[in-house]
């Protein structure tokens, strides 16, 4: 008796449609568990158990299909500020709900904060951001300069907590001789309170820099 001949993985018809959400989520399951570059196309098809070129039909190419992944992911981030507490609190605020969401998706993270165009204007965090500066009252010309410099300040402060930069280099000895590494036995707790720390002076900066010449006027 012969064996009946099994469907080729990918052929066979499938229970629901392909989707770009439906794409963009098993992606994202990819990409959480062994990183951007490691993902293909070929990849993607086979989680999806569909022919890699039905794929074609809703992105055109991998790059497209990271493009989409970020923005769903991007579009997580949800943070009410009260309006009635300073913006510096405000803005501590977004930073620690965007370090929340980064780390949900550190190996994501890690290659968006690589992309020029991460941001884009409609996303929360920068809608958010811009508002609360606005609010604050940096004039409407210099709100998109600050809200830059405050990005790439927190940005680069949560590549360097991803990728482990931060940790080792708060382990290297100072340069006065003294010995040992100084590592903490409790190095999640180090990696917040460093977070915390940059976050204060990025706050501080822009208060003693931008904001304060502003609200003097005002004032």
């Amino acid at each position: 008796m012969e064996n009946p001949k099994r469907t080729p993985r990918g052929t066979k018809k499938r229970d629901t449609p392909l989707t770009e959400a439906g794409i963009y989520t098993a992606a994202l399951k990819l990409i959480d568990a062994d990183g951007a570059d490691a993902l293909t196309m070929r990849k993607l098809a086979a989680a999806l158990d569909a022919n890699p070129m039905s794929l074609y039909h809703h992105v055109p190419n991998k790059e497209a299909v990271l493009r989409g992944v970020a923005a769903m992911v991007g579009a997580e981030f949800r943070t009410v500020t009260h309006k009635d507490l300073p913006w510096q609190e405000r803005i501590r605020q977004l930073a620690e709900d965007f370090r929340t969401l980064a780390h949900r998706h550190p190996k994501l993270m890690a290659y968006s904060f690589g992309q020029p165009d991460f941001i884009q204007p409609e996303d929360p965090f920068w809608v958010a951001l811009t508002d609360v500066l606005a609010s604050a009252g940096v004039p409407q010309q210099e709100v998109a300069r600050v809200a830059a410099v405050i990005c790439a300040a927190v940005f680069g402060v949560l590549i360097a907590e991803i990728n482990g930069a931060l940790r080792r280099w708060s382990t290297l000895p100072p340069a006065t001789g003294a010995t040992g590494t100084g590592q903490s036995s409790d190095a999640d707790r180090d990696d917040d309170r460093m977070f915390h720390m940059a976050l204060n002076a990025i706050i501080t900066s822009v208060h003693l820099n931008e904001l304060t010449p502003y609200m003097v006027r005002q004032g």
